[in-house]
């Protein structure tokens, strides 16, 4: 059971926001470089400066001097650019204190991290100047954001175009042969799995095996060195900091903007007994959630959970998003587990948690987007649909209703003869989500997504029904059990054709119902042309072929990439499928979409049809209430079973024609254009959408 951090005897810990916190870290001045470090536990805090090349070689150590707020301070001439340094932090013993005085510490707001092994690190002061050229942030609306989700080095490690000194770098994402693809695809936001430095865990090291995705972060405001080109690495942190920098200027340069999945819910530290680099043996009391004894609270599943009731951890997390947004130029934040940065200090998630809101609030991260992973695995963690005006959520409700619908529901169908459930859910989802988000928020507080980083990727989802994890070394208990995939008849590769053909068709389904949904959606890199992870559904430890994408595609894969370009292109060119705000009946709401919904014949849907589980056809009329656009109309017919169906045009007025535009019928995206009458028939075949412009 969950009990609230007890009362200590420590310093009085200032507000989020009050200026004792202002300047922590190192910032640089005309009399050297002043450092600021707090600890309201500590009784003695020390500088260790080391030799240039020797990271084991003490040159100096001085005394930081204590101050208002737990804040511990020095001045010296010795801190400058390209210095390597560390802390050491001593104070009480007892039941949530772990100083030990020997133990070298980094800096929580260094820019630069050198490492000279396993949990052996050396803050490095940075200086980060750069020249912006003049490009500023590209500042895509919400409404016409659409994510493309990936791995810094999985992008380009097999990328032909990308020169192989490049290749899994950050210079290797800026690259024109990569950039080309993104812009070609005509994606806007690349969201970047964890870039801030990582350690891999030593139960995988054990297993010879890495930390592929990155989510254990040793530092919240070092680029990991890894993703940075061997020259840059040999040069120092300043370069890769350079280099991250200039792979940002690129990607805006073209119009892209970058979002970082960041991970502030939990550190490197794991568990108590875990390394102790920083936070730990800074403050362990005050940093980490606990029980009064010292055991940690663990919400995350990682060991550790960051208390941002304390207002120097939440400050620590403002103050990384500021630096992310403002000197590095980050477009926007994926916040992993975000339900921990809401909790308490009763470890109870709360919307309106000061952190939660200085996020939305502060001026410094005015028109940077912020997107929640809304959950955590604690008492009270999952919570889709409950954060405040401002935020977006991935909205795990819509992956799972969209999964059924096109895949586990056919599957049962298969078995049972008759789907499980009607269309009305998917309906729902299909428009915005508005059972799960207040009209206050929107459609747009829905980032909308069927596969992530995470789980099977697309093809994956359609071509097995169980994972396939026995590489993680687990022996297959980790990853999702329920996955919601079908596998079409034949568990993985199969010659069979008709299943493929069959699969193909379903890929086309899931991308042209993200692709055409209100609200933001999110891509995953390498579904555009079908890549497989061979059923792993957990595939965190692996970076190998397996992860990295792939560039030398089958003609039924370029196929699949010219549906998601055509889709792409038609959610921007009809503004009806990307509505800002709800509609209300009988108001007039600027920038909603008006939404009328007819069945097989035409007719206006009937309460029983939402419902019968014999009856998954609709038609969806969605008109556009335009505030800066022209007025937009359009029709989707979406048929849910695998029997063909016909399908009449409704009556509706002012409509005069339609306009095919797509169909996940088709192999190949038409290259013609159509035009059908209202009371024409339509003759699908199963399973299929079709999308038409009203005129």
């Amino acid at each position: 059971m969950l009990s609230p951090n007890p009362p200590t005897a420590a310093a009085p810990v200032p507000g989020l926001l009050s200026p004792e916190l202002d300047d922590l870290g190192i910032t640089f001045g005309a009399e050297g470089g002043t450092l600021r470090v707090w600890s309201s536990s500590a009784d003695s805090v020390d500088l260790v400066i080391f030799d240039e090349t020797d990271l084991d070689w003490i040159t100096d150590e001085l005394a930081l001097s204590p101050g208002p707020g737990g804040v511990w301070s020095i001045t010296t001439d010795l801190l400058r650019p390209g210095v390597r340094y560390a802390l050491r932090v001593d104070g009480p013993h007892g039941p949530g204190n772990t100083f030990n005085r020997r133990t070298l510490l980094t800096d929580p707001y260094a820019r630069g991290l050198v490492s000279g092994g396993y949990e052996d690190w050396r803050s490095v002061a940075v200086d980060g100047g750069f020249d912006w050229g003049g490009v500023g942030k590209p500042g895509v609306p919400l409404d016409r954001t659409v994510i493309y989700e990936g791995h810094v080095k999985g992008l380009t490690k097999r990328h032909p175009g990308v020169p192989p000194k490049l290749h899994g770098t950050y210079a290797g994402l800026g690259h024109p042969a990569m950039i080309d693809h993104l812009t070609n695809l005509g994606v806007t936001s690349v969201e970047l799995l964890p870039i801030h430095v990582f350690a891999t865990e030593p139960r995988l090291l054990q297993h010879g095996l890495t930390n592929y995705w990155g989510y254990n972060t040793v530092n919240f405001f070092t680029p990991h060195a890894a993703y940075a080109t061997e020259d840059a690495r040999r040069e120092g942190p300043e370069a890769i900091l350079r280099e991250f920098k200039g792979m940002v200027r690129l990607l805006h340069e073209a119009g892209l903007e970058v979002i970082l999945d960041v991970v502030y819910n939990h550190t490197s530290e794991e568990g108590i007994g875990g390394p102790r680099t920083s936070l730990r043996g800074i403050d362990n009391r005050h940093y980490y959630r606990q029980q009064e004894d010292g055991a940690y609270i663990d919400v995350t599943g990682c060991g550790n959970s960051v208390d941002t009731s304390t207002d120097a951890a939440a400050r620590l997390v403002l103050d990384s998003l500021r630096y992310w947004a403002n000197d590095v130029q980050i477009d926007g934040f994926r916040f992993d587990l975000a339900a921990t940065l809401g909790r308490n200090a009763s470890h109870s998630f709360t919307p309106d948690h000061p952190l939660l809101a200085a996020i939305i609030d502060d001026p410094q991260l005015a028109g940077v987007k912020k997107i929640a992973e809304p959950w955590d695995v604690g008492m009270g963690g999952w919570q889709t649909g409950n954060f405040a005006d401002g935020w977006h959520e991935w909205n795990d409700r819509y992956r799972d209703r969209v999964r059924n619908f096109w895949l586990s529901d056919v599957d049962y169908a298969r078995r049972a003869s008759a789907a499980p459930v009607g269309i009305g859910g998917f309906a729902t989802r299909l428009a915005g989500s508005s059972n799960t988000y207040s009209a206050e928020r929107g459609p747009l507080a829905s980032v909308n997504f069927v596969t992530a980083h995470d789980g099977f990727t697309l093809r994956d989802l359609v071509s097995y029904d169980v994972k396939h994890n026995l590489g993680n070394g687990e022996q297959n208990r980790d990853g999702a059990d329920t996955n919601r995939s079908f596998n079409h008849g034949a568990e993985g590769p199969t010659d069979d054709e008709r299943i493929l053909a069959t699969r193909r068709k379903a890929m086309r389904n899931l991308l042209g119902t993200l692709l055409l949904s209100a609200g933001i959606p999110m891509l995953t890199a390498g579904d555009e042309f079908g890549r497989s992870q061979r059923g792993n559904n957990n595939a965190y430890c692996h970076d190998s072929p397996l992860t990295w994408l792939a560039w030398d595609h089958a003609p039924w894969q370029k196929d699949l990439h010219a549906h998601v370009q055509r889709l792409i292109a038609l959610r921007a060119e009809n503004p009806a499928l990307r509505p800002i705000r709800f509609a209300r009946l009988g108001a007039v709401t600027p920038s909603a979409s008006v939404m009328e919904w007819y069945d097989e014949h035409g007719e206006t849907m009937s309460i029983e049809r939402w419902t019968d589980p014999a009856h998954r056809t609709l038609q969806y009329v969605a008109t556009s209430t335009p505030e800066n656009e022209a007025l937009n109309r359009i029709l989707l017919m979406v048929h849910g079973n695998e029997h063909p169906i016909e399908v009449t045009l409704p009556t509706v007025e002012g409509v005069e024609s339609y306009v095919s535009l797509w169909s996940s019928v088709d192999d190949t995206p038409a290259a013609d254009a159509p035009v059908f009458s209202p009371g024409d028939v339509i003759r699908l075949p199963g399973t299929s959408m079709h999308l038409f412009r009203a005129e």
